[in-house]
């Protein structure tokens, strides 16, 4: 069997019981070796990959619908459909499929033996088909039974649909109908709702286009109308004649196109008013009835798309400033409905829908619109502005960029949507919050776009703060030019929470734009001013605001905040709160805590150095003493750098200086005069005052690190020196814990043996001989209170109380770099 490929769009149907887009290939039909038998598979045009793989089996019910589309279920809750661009193609597949199945190609559904007993399958060999009762009055209760029998097993659903087929049954039911309801036969009246109800539960596709036809829909909403279970009948054919009416807008000239809008309204009107919920009925059993729906949707809007002068006249119509006001209100809600159907297209259907009214100007009516007076044609323009938000806001975005080159910022699309938002009249103001999720979605960095040229970001938001920020604040900025809001009514109020809202989110999104704007028109001052609002939704919303800043951390905007002492609202609020245990306690707490816990240094010193006193006695919370205590460690820090520097890197030992470095550092310590040591002080030289804290604390550090170092060494030298029996070296380091350090000055080490002023002496460079008569010249060196490296600790006790009890003697090497200092 040859391959034949045809252009299909492949659909499944989701839990929504809506059909998902899967994408659009060229359909074939053969043998799967893996399947083990023929398959239709569907390769993507786009690249060539699996869209479909699917056996043909030979106990599967496909269905041809409208032409062009064939559906069937794979799995009990698994619905696919091939929607074919061509007839020919539907046509030439579903041969392949009757061909498989041992089918006649005229019928429009193969067999359903799904789930049929042994006893059904020898009822069918037996009895090829179903004999329904004559269509007469008197059998109408008999032919109900029998629908009623028929539906819970599939093979008998399928008879008496083939039945109700070839016999035309359908129209012969109907013109009973209009027997009884001339008779006033209210019996017969509520068998017939039975069994139409029960021909919609058959679920074919067949039946559908009987019963949707132009003549007999309107019969079977009539039949409809009659339901046992109601004590008076409805009136939904007088509904549909008289209270709903077609207005034809733009002339449609195109009678099929005519047809299908009206039939596809009055199905919609059969599943969403006529029918029961579909709770009552078995999952699945009326799919057929929203493939119907969804497809026809699909026509439609295809169809009015490719008519270029219906979609031209309207809107030229829609901007033409003689078009009555009546007149533009059914133009804007025929755009606002052909919008709606068409979020039925898969994504490249409606990529190519929204570019066709891009390309007709629709942005450009709807600013047109949305400056009318007409409140219910202004929210129709909304509506639509909100599906091209949805769909694409960089199309948005880049139309009013490029029209504000041009008009005035009064007149540019978004100050036209920021004003509705602003003088929304609802008292709840629905729509004012629809817009501000219109205007989130338009300033998010998140679905703007970079390339290589350009940034949108940078350019929309350039935009956005030049020409439309403006207009958003100007609520907030008018209200709060006092102390306390000048209107502080609750629909203004929700005004300005959903504002604060969206400034909110610009903080956290939008970086050095927002930062600007803050600080150059000191918002945050004027948001703080609804502190006192007696709304607390709404002082909450200003106390999110500046939460939000300072959880940036950003120096900027702390000094703007202590400069401006723009805690005092929120203090003010705190205490006003009282003993009160709410969300504004709460928050203001939660607020002051990460304050302390992140250890905002700046915002520490500010709150305790200015409120302090209308704090402290909080006790409940620990957070404002935390505070103080953090305060004064920093303070302490402050007044002395060196002691907190050194404290930290002594302790951790986390530096390593250079050796080469050492040998000038010894010196350095041991020369240092008595009168420098301070106590609990580290000496610093005269040259080494211009250092940084880092430059004074490594020398300390890497000294202490080579000192022990070298103390293990000079173990090893006097174990050798003892077993060899030679006099060891004898200068002492001795640690007394109430005298005060005694160092050898520099004159007085100058005439030490082994000085400068003294060559040849025994110890120097020149005279190798014995150090053992320097013992005596050598000077004690102590320090005040068992001091280790100069500066007092508390965690050196234990390591101070070992070094009063051992005596530390310096290897020959470091004595006579002692000594030649």
């Amino acid at each position: 069997m040859t391959d034949t490929r045809r252009r299909v769009k492949v659909y499944t149907l989701n839990e929504d019981r809506q059909w998902d887009d899967r994408g659009t290939g060229h359909v074939s039909s053969c043998y799967v070796e893996r399947l083990k038998g023929m398959s239709l598979l569907v390769r993507a045009e786009s690249d060539g990959s699996l869209l479909l793989e699917s056996k043909i089996n030979p106990n599967t019910a496909y269905q041809k619908q409208q032409d062009t589309l064939i559906v069937w279920s794979e799995a009990e809750n698994y619905d696919l459909a091939l929607s074919f661009q061509e007839k020919a193609g539907c046509d030439e597949i579903w041969e392949k499929i009757c061909q498989v199945q041992g089918k006649d190609p005229s019928v429009d559904i193969t067999q359903d033996l799904v789930d049929e007993s042994e006893e059904e399958r020898f009822d069918d060999m037996s009895s090829p088909g179903l004999e329904l009762p004559s269509c007469e009055l008197s059998r109408l209760e008999e032919i109900a039974e029998l629908v009623a029998s028929s539906l819970p097993s599939p093979l008998r659903r399928e008879k008496l649909a083939l039945a109700l087929e070839n016999e035309g049954y359908i129209k012969k039911l109907l013109e009973i109908f209009h027997v009884c309801e001339d008779l006033e036969n209210i019996e017969g009246l509520h068998h017939l709702y039975e069994i139409i109800k029960g021909i919609f539960l058959l679920n074919r596709t067949a039946l559908f286009e009987v019963m949707f036809s132009e003549e007999c829909i309107m019969d079977v909403i009539g039949c409809l109308e009659y339901d046992p279970s109601l004590s008076q009948s409805r009136k939904h054919r007088e509904f549909l004649t008289k209270t709903a009416k077609f207005k034809e807008v733009i002339p449609i000239s195109d009678p099929e196109l005519k047809q299908k809008i009206h039939q596809t309204y009055r199905v919609q009107y059969i599943q969403d008013m006529v029918l029961p919920t579909p709770s009552v009925f078995e999952e699945n059993m009326l799919s057929t009835l929203h493939s119907f729906i969804f497809f026809n949707k699909v026509e439609i809007v295809g169809m009015l798309q490719e008519d270029e002068k219906f979609l031209t006249d309207l809107f030229a119509q829609l901007t033409d400033e003689a078009t009555d006001e009546e007149k533009r209100q059914e133009l804007v809600n025929f755009l606002k409905e052909f919008c709606a159907f068409s979020q039925t297209l898969q994504p490249q259907n409606r990529d190519a829908f929204f570019k066709t009214l891009s390309n007709m100007g629709i942005l450009p009516a709807l600013e047109v619109i949305l400056g009318m007076d007409d409140a219910q044609v202004r929210s129709a323009a909304t509506d639509i502005f909100s599906y091209l938000v949805e769909y694409n806001p960089s199309m948005v975005r880049e139309f009013v960029m490029q029209e504000a080159q041009q008009n005035d910022d009064d007149i540019l699309l978004i100050n036209l949507i920021i004003e509705h938002m602003i003088c929304d009249t609802d008292p709840e103001l629905g729509g004012a919050v629809l817009l501000m999720g219109l205007l989130r979605t338009l300033v998010d960095p998140e679905n703007m776009l970079a390339t290589a040229n350009k940034t949108e970001k940078t350019e929309f938001l350039g935009f956005f703060y030049k020409h439309c920020m403006h207009v958003l604040t100007a609520p907030l900025l008018a209200n709060t030019t006092e102390d306390k809001p000048s209107k502080d009514d609750f629909q203004t109020a929700q005004l300005l929470a959903l504002i604060l809202e969206l400034l909110t989110f610009c903080v956290e999104h939008h970086t050095y734009h927002i930062k600007n704007y803050i600080i150059n028109k000191d918002i945050l001052r004027r948001v703080l001013v609804l502190m006192a609002s007696k709304h607390a939704f709404l002082a909450l919303c200003a106390l999110r605001f500046k939460r939000k800043i300072i959880g940036l951390k950003d120096e900027f905007y702390n000094r703007y905040i202590m400069k401006s002492f723009l805690f005092e609202p929120v203090v003010k609020a705190f205490l006003n709160n009282g003993s009160r245990y709410n969300l504004m306690n709460s928050a203001i707490i939660e607020m002051f805590e990460f304050i302390r816990v992140e250890d905002i240094k700046s915002l520490t010193a500010h709150v305790i150095e200015n409120y302090w006193k209308a704090l402290e006695d909080v006790d409940y919370v620990q957070t404002f003493k935390g505070l103080k205590l953090r305060f004064e460690q920093q303070r302490e820090r402050q007044d002395n750098p060196k002691l907190d520097s050194m404290r930290s890197i002594l302790r951790n030992h986390r530096y390593r200086r250079d050796a080469r470095t050492l040998e000038d550092e010894e010196e350095m310590w041991f020369n240092t005069d008595e009168d420098d040591m301070e106590d609990g002080e580290a000496v610093v030289p005269p040259s080494d005052k211009t250092k940084n804290d880092e430059d004074i604390m490594d020398p300390i550090s890497k000294f202490m690190e080579r000192k022990k170092l070298k103390e293990s060494e000079e173990k090893e030298v006097l174990l050798k020196t003892n077993l060899s029996g030679r006099q060891s070296p004898s200068f002492k380091l001795s640690f007394s814990s109430g005298t005060k350090s005694n160092l050898t000055s520099q004159s007085s080490a100058s005439n030490l043996p082994g000085s400068p002023g003294s060559p040849g002496s025994p110890g120097s460079p020149g005279s190798p001989g014995s150090v053992s008569k320097s013992t005596s010249q050598m000077a004690a060196i102590t320090t005040k209170g068992g001091l280790v490296g100069l500066v007092d600790y508390p965690d050196d006790d234990e390591e101070d109380d070992e070094d009063e009890d051992k005596e530390e003697t310096l290897p020959l090497s470091k004595k006579a770099k002692l000594d030649s200092s």
